[in-house]
């Protein structure tokens, strides 16, 4: 009889943060000499793992059917298309999503696998809590790729400001905002240039209705292959991650392994992931729920402040990445509640 197998869906490809994911988790699994298919129906599969859910119901009905472990992996849910108009497609796809994403949370997994603790209580408020076992279990990295610099020193005479998000569209341009403004406002503070490195898909349009303070540079590097995301991040000073309310961003996890402190607004899970070492996190200021214009004034002397202490910011957040975000440390965990049905995680 083959060994059990743990059957991933849907079979994603790309760069985005569930096919990054996936192939992370597929590769752990492998080093553990789990085998990982694609099909509920093979013989050998002895759980389901949907990441977020699939259109493919059927199979998600005959693995119910046939007792088959059925462990939702649950990312956040879709919001912004209801606080500004982002074209009816747009609508319509992120009303469908998180219809799907819904009924399997509710109806079909067995146990649910949430991103962070914000991820878990945003599901519990909107779509009410439910008996099914849940835990929490965080992304984790490859801690050898994503090192700090040998460069014990950095030059301080102009400000690095990294932004790493996947694209501005669909709602996220008061993300973008937010970043220029930091970036303005920390080069007022400190009476320095602030090169803003941007990565991600930023449309033209975007990049011309900003406004720049004369000293801030704004480097539009567009979409930059992964593997070279952990030499972007030893080059910055600072990492701003700009999407309000995220689940659980791989770009700040990265940061952090690289030694690159974190500064941000206190919202989705930025808090529980920065901890009080990996960086800080101020007040939005208003409602950003409503993608309000927050208070920049905190936020640019807490980064201040960091520069300040660069060398000490920089050891915590490596530490923090070593204690809570090992790539190895996750896949066990996943491996755990596929295989030995445990649930005994600090949730």
């Amino acid at each position: 009889m083959a060994d059990p197998s743990i059957c991933i869906l849907p079979k994603l490809q790309g760069i985005g943060g569930p096919s990054s994911f996936q192939a992370k988790l597929k590769k752990g699994l492998g080093k553990l000499g789990i085998p990982v298919n694609h099909n509920p129906r093979d013989p050998s599969t002895a759980a389901v793992l949907v990441i977020g859910s699939t259109w493919h119901f059927e199979d998600l009905f005959y693995a119910k059917h046939n007792g088959i472990r059925i462990v939702q992996r649950l990312d956040g849910m879709n919001w912004l298309h209801k606080k500004k108009f982002t074209g009816l497609k747009h609508y319509l796809r992120s009303e469908r999503m998180n219809l799907q994403l819904s009924f399997t949370r509710r109806h079909l997994a067995d146990v649910v696998i949430y991103q962070s603790k914000f991820t878990r209580d945003w599901w519990n408020t909107v779509h009410g809590s439910l008996k099914t076992p849940h835990t929490v279990i965080y992304n984790g990295i490859n801690l050898n790729e994503f090192s700090p610099s040998t460069n014990k020193k950095m030059k301080l005479d102009k400000i690095r400001l990294l932004v790493v998000e996947g694209s501005f569209k669909g709602g996220h341009e008061r993300d973008l905002l937010n970043a220029v403004d930091l970036a303005n406002a920390l080069s007022s503070r400190t009476h320095k240039q602030v090169d803003l490195l941007i990565a991600g898909n930023v449309p033209p349009p975007m990049r011309i209705k900003v406004s720049t303070h004369p000293t801030v540079n704004i480097n539009w590097l567009g979409m930059v292959p992964h593997n070279e995301i952990s030499t972007l991040d030893r080059s910055a000073h600072i990492i701003f991650p700009a999407e309000i309310n995220a689940a659980c961003p791989n770009s700040l996890i990265e940061a952090l392994g690289c030694g690159l402190p974190v500064v941000s607004y206190a919202t989705g899970s930025l808090p529980e992931l920065i901890g009080e070492d990996g960086g800080t996190v101020v007040p939005y200021g208003t409602n950003y729920w409503n993608l309000e214009a927050p208070k920049t004034k905190p936020l640019a002397k807490a980064a201040e402040n960091i520069l300040n202490n660069l060398p000490v910011f920089k050891k915590s957040a490596r530490s923090r990445a070593e204690k809570y975000f090992c790539v190895d440390m996750m896949v066990e965990k996943y491996r755990q509640v596929l295989l030995d049905n445990l649930l005994n995680f600090p949730s």
